[in-house]
């Protein structure tokens, strides 16, 4: 019996003793006794997440003398951590409001994260400036990740605000290391509201098995490839509506269409055209864009598009897997692509505003930089694993550092130097093509496919053009896409109610259009 008893004992002390055994070390360099706390939000991975912890808890205690620690928030995708932050910030403020006696209701909600106009009604104005002038806080430091249209987004609604990197640290902005735009797209902003950290491409990822069982067995190389009748069902993409790069990459291939054209209108259309054979194509849609490489990696699918650090580090596990000879490969696609920085910002009432700052110039550093672009063990770089993240300062791509590089011949410097992102031609109506990839294509992707596979048993595009008359059509053309996105956004005249009725119209014309294009390929087909 007491041999019993000491067993359960000793059982109960093991299952308490757990949460301990886990438990984060003590950082180095305790000095006071005090540990200061660093809150994250972030779509990261657990990878990136652990290297900038491991490598700050080193750096922050020398400087200041505390240790630090790291609180990761991770409420979703990036479209979830953007909700989430707009809607604490909206209850933090209705709080204020409360507790200072301003006014409270539909206008003011609507108002205080939203620049007005002088001819803004004064309850609107007041609320604005209200919150501008407040350091209201939703208890989160800094949001890192999710692209520069996201965190810029947050910037103009007063999320964020400026950290002072340049202020403080100017040597880190000099043009000649970290310049203020590249290949038409801001690597962080003038106002200081968010910095890149890294750069990061979009390409195509392939798996050369699947390539191989294919009657054609040529590899994609451009966008338009995976739009070819011969990859339907085996295409997996990631559902743009949710993530932010996946958007962005479509984003990319309308405006080559439109330079290739020379006419936004024409690249609007065909680039959007484009778009939906490739969805036509998929098999599978998946809410995250790191899916699509490990389904393509696992032979799923055929192919897909990929962000260059989701597409290198896979290419490296699939060459350890069959050494040496990796089954997965990543390309830059032929014609460029956008170079987009992944950047991290300070938000509004930071509650620990110093280590914030200052994890922001370390990882803008020299130090910092290391971290993400070296391998393993070299003087300078990650604990444990590869980040595989291209590093944003130009000094880093020096001859010197290559044999410290995990990849040494990748320079997005140059692999983007041929494309160049015009925001005023797309930037304005990124939400818009989100809402719309989502409506006319997701929502009715089994009509889109149908009409797509009978279009491919009928020949294909070119053996019926009656059919892809119906196909290639849009709720509205380029010309109309600014009224188009003011119809997406709520307003005194326009509900929710209102929007969704308009989304519903764009989703029940398209369907019966596609279904009009199925019949008459079907009809075509038969003939033949």
């Amino acid at each position: 019996m007491n041999l019993r008893i000491l067993s359960v004992l000793l059982l109960l002390g093991a299952i308490l003793a757990i949460p301990f055994l886990f438990r984060p070390a003590a950082p180095a360099g305790k000095t006071d006794g005090e540990t200061e706390r660093l809150v994250i939000i972030t779509p990261h991975n657990e990878t990136i997440k652990y290297e900038w912890e491991q490598a700050f808890r080193k750096h922050y205690p020398k400087k200041f003398g505390k240790d630090i620690v790291f609180d990761y928030r991770a409420p979703g995708g990036t479209s979830d951590i953007m909700r989430y932050i707009a809607d604490r910030y909206q209850t933090e403020f209705r709080r204020y409001c409360e507790e200072h006696g301003l006014p409270w209701n539909s206008l003011t909600a609507s108002a205080f994260a939203r620049d007005q106009k002088p001819s803004a009604p004064a309850e609107a104005r007041t609320a604005r400036k209200a919150f501008l002038n407040s350091d209201i806080s939703i208890g989160i430091d800094l949001m890192a990740g999710g692209g520069t249209f996201e965190l810029a987004r947050n910037a103009n609604a007063g999320f964020a605000v400026n950290a002072g990197i340049r202020e403080k640290y100017s040597e880190l902005l000099d043009p000649a290391i970290i310049p203020q735009s590249f290949g038409g797209e801001l690597l962080y902003d003038p106002a200081g509201r968010y910095y890149g950290l890294c750069l990061s491409t979009f390409g195509i990822c392939y798996n050369t098995d699947r390539i191989r069982e294919m009657e054609d067995k040529t590899p994609p190389r451009r966008w338009a490839d995976l739009a070819a009748p011969r990859f339907f069902n085996r295409i997996v993409i990631g559902d743009p509506s949710k993530s932010g790069s996946i958007n962005k990459c479509f984003e990319v291939m309308i405006q080559q269409l439109m330079a290739e054209r020379n006419s936004p209108e024409r690249g609007w259309r065909d680039g959007l055209n484009l778009i939906k054979r490739i969805i036509a194509n998929a098999f599978t849609v998946t809410d995250s864009a790191g899916k699509v490489t490990r389904d393509v990696a696992a032979g799923a699918a055929a192919a897909g598009m990929a962000i260059d650090t989701y597409g290198l580090t896979e290419r490296e596990w699939s060459g350890i897997q069959f050494r040496g000879k990796p089954h997965f490969n990543y390309v830059a696609p032929e014609g460029g692509t956008a170079v987009s920085p992944d950047p991290i910002q300070l938000l509004r009432g930071a509650p620990n505003k110093r280590a914030a700052v200052e994890l922001i110039a370390f990882l803008l550093s020299k130090e910092g930089q290391k971290l993400m672009c070296f391998n393993p063990g070299t003087p300078g770089g990650p604990v444990r694993s590869t980040l595989r993240r291209p590093p944003i300062r130009r000094d880093l791509y020096a001859k010197q550092y290559e044999k410290f590089r995990s990849d040494p011949d990748y320079n997005p410097y140059a692999s983007g130097s041929s494309f160049t992102y015009h925001p005023e031609w797309t930037g304005r109506y990124y939400t818009l093509l989100r809402i719309l990839l989502r409506t006319i294509m997701l929502d009715c992707q089994d009509e889109l496919r149908d009409a797509w596979k009978a279009i491919i048993d009928a020949g294909g595009p070119d053996a019926v053009p009656e059919a892809m008359e119906y196909f290639n059509r849009l709720p509205f053309e380029y010309k109309d896409a600014s009224a188009a996105a003011q119809s997406m956004r709520r307003s005194e005249t326009r509900t929710a109610v209102d929007i969704a009725r308009t989304k519903r119209e764009w989703r029940d014309a398209m369907r019966a259009n596609y279904r009009k294009a199925a019949e008459l390929a079907r009809k075509k087909g038969s003939v033949k």
